[in-house]
């Protein structure tokens, strides 16, 4: 490269940088509100998301199309996935064992369900579902961990969820299916 080709990147990054980076733009970003970035997919809905399976026999294949070889089947109608990218009418989604794999749209629902503490499974954990949205409430069952139920609601910090017709309240933090702050309403 020559020393003018060198010069003119060099003064070209220095004014860059000058313009990105001054008080001005500095003080512009900091009295802006913070607000939260919301990725749309090409179906114009967001993602990541939750949704669930429609069937209760659903192939996970390794690439977006039925010519790809199938990497698991999901035996579970009402599972929840998150989708986490999308080609054409198939969806990448994520389980909450951290499997991905494709799926095609067809086999997926908006309806929406979640998993109790997934990351407790099998630690001999006992989770109060609870009759209100309060910590001190009172208990209405008691649930194991990698227990699916459908969501009723959450308001950010809890999720109101119905297990095998008992239906109360989880806090938020503690289910896989609804992100921490989402609000959902069925």
């Amino acid at each position: 490269m020559s020393g003018f080709a060198s010069l003119r990147l060099t003064l070209s990054a220095a004014i860059l940088g000058a313009l990105l980076y001054s008080p001005l733009a500095a003080a512009q970003s900091a009295a802006a509100p913070a607000q939260s970035v919301v990725t749309l997919g090409p179906s114009g809905l967001p993602l990541p998301r939750f949704v669930s399976l429609k069937s209760g026999r659903v192939n996970s294949r390794v690439g977006p199309g039925a010519n790809y070889s199938v990497d698991w089947m999901y035996m579970k109608a009402g599972l929840p996935m998150e989708i986490i990218q999308e080609f054409d009418t198939w969806r990448r989604v994520r389980d909450a064992d951290g499997s991905e794999g494709w799926i095609n749209q067809s086999l997926l629902s908006g309806r929406r369900t979640a998993i109790v503490a997934p990351w407790q499974r099998g630690k001999g954990a006992q989770i109060n579902l609870l009759n209100s949205p309060d910590k001190d409430a009172r208990v209405v069952a008691m649930v194991e961990p990698g227990v699916m139920g459908t969501i009723k609601s959450c308001d950010g910090q809890w999720c109101e969820m119905t297990f095998d017709g008992h239906t109360g309240w989880l806090a938020q933090s503690i289910v896989w299916g609804a992100y921490p702050g989402e609000r959902v309403k069925d």
